[in-house]
């Protein structure tokens, strides 16, 4: 009886080892390895896994999400977001593939704008504009990083300081930006900043996405709807003119789910200005800093859906008119015209010189804080 009973207990050992020796590989994880190095200064890529195996990858040069693993509808992992496999390709022919954006996400006219009644002059990187930051934002920085494991989440806070007049904006800028992957396949960013003078900032992220996969040919077919009855009209330098027009009986109208390729090359100026999308959206919201529904994508061919939630007033959506065929990216993949879109979260674009839009200004003890949240599942 003995025997038997120091049997049984062996096999119960062994199989409770088992599993929590399966539990651990299918749980939580995140890990850092190196990316490379620019200018002897290390650059990591930090690996965070959910319990669902759904993983993100994110380096710490210009906090780029480099990978985004999600399954389609039979439960298969790949890759929907657009880059390179390695740090050289960042560093050449990048068009922001998912990076942070700042400190003025999109684009502010004449690279130019007054604050308390100085003129400040900005980097001109896009014709006459300033856009993303200018010449070298926050996209092309190195970040300090740090990981955080919680009881349903993995997340990695960034920090960076922006020190005063780079790229010619006032104030000494320190900046938080924490992703974190949730257990419910969640994608959610935090971000925060604090300046020592007067100073605008405008925050924002700039994946590539392809729910049919990265290198899988034209975004058209995938069905976006935006929760905004108006937008911001552009001019043919794609600077707002300040007017906000009704989307109704024009194709910025996406109220409903509507196939991204539609109306995209109708006879319409606003898309001829911009060559496709590539405009803000105004949210539907009823108070400023409440998390709310901003868009939802849906890939009918991979089933793969997304729910996007944000604090901010606006939405870029870019359809991505730039990409040429010129960028070979992961695997070897071309990235053709249309082959990725955008959608980011954002105040208005040229904000600091339209008075009527939401105010881009922060002041010394106020704090920059800002959280948009991706959802993703299939159907």
């Amino acid at each position: 009886m003995n025997c038997l009973i120091k049997f049984l207990v062996v096999m119960i050992t062994m199989i409770v080892t088992a599993s929590c020796g399966n539990h651990s590989k299918k749980g939580m994880n995140i890990q850092k390895e190196t990316f490379g190095k620019i200018n002897e200064k290390v650059v990591d890529l930090y690996t965070l896994t959910n319990t669902n195996q759904v993983e993100m990858k994110i380096t710490n040069y210009g906090g780029i999400v480099t990978s985004f693993k999600i399954p389609d509808k039979n439960g298969i992992l790949e890759d929907v977001v657009l880059g390179y496999d390695n740090l050289e390709g960042y560093l050449k022919a990048n068009p922001y593939f998912g990076a942070i954006i700042g400190r003025y996400g999109n684009r502010i006219g004449n690279a130019t704008f007054t604050l308390d009644g100085k003129k400040f002059s900005l980097a001109k990187n896009d014709g006459a504009n300033n856009l993303h930051g200018g010449v070298k934002g926050f996209d092309k920085v190195v970040w300090e990083a740090e990981t955080i494991t919680g009881r349903a989440s993995v997340s990695l806070k960034l920090y960076y300081l922006s020190k005063d007049n780079e790229g010619g904006f006032p104030g000494n800028l320190n900046v938080n930006v924490i992703y974190t992957l949730t257990n419910d396949n969640t994608f959610r960013i935090d971000y925060t900043a604090i300046t020592d003078r007067p100073t605008i900032v405008n925050l924002t992220h700039h994946t590539y996405w392809n729910f049919a996969g990265n290198g899988s040919g034209e975004i058209l077919n995938h069905k976006l709807m935006v929760h905004a009855d108006t937008f911001t009209p552009i001019d043919k330098s794609l600077i707002t003119t300040g007017d906000i027009s009704s989307v109704k009986g024009t194709p910025m109208d996406f109220r409903t789910p509507k196939t991204i390729g539609d109306e995209i090359d109708d006879d319409y100026e606003q898309l001829k200005f911009a060559g496709g999308y590539d405009h803000n959206w105004v949210l539907n919201k009823t108070d400023d800093g409440i998390i709310t529904l901003a868009a939802t994508v849906y890939d009918p061919m991979s089933g793969r859906f997304m729910e996007i939630h944000t604090t901010e007033p606006g939405i870029q959506f870019y359809s991505g008119n730039l990409l040429d065929g010129s960028i070979v990216g992961k695997k070897d993949n071309i990235y053709e015209f249309r082959n990725g879109f955008c959608l980011e979260t954002q105040h208005y674009p040229d904000s600091p010189n339209k008075p009527d839009f939401p105010s881009v200004v922060l002041r010394p003890g106020e704090t920059y804080s800002s959280t948009t949240i991706h959802k993703f599942s299939t159907k």
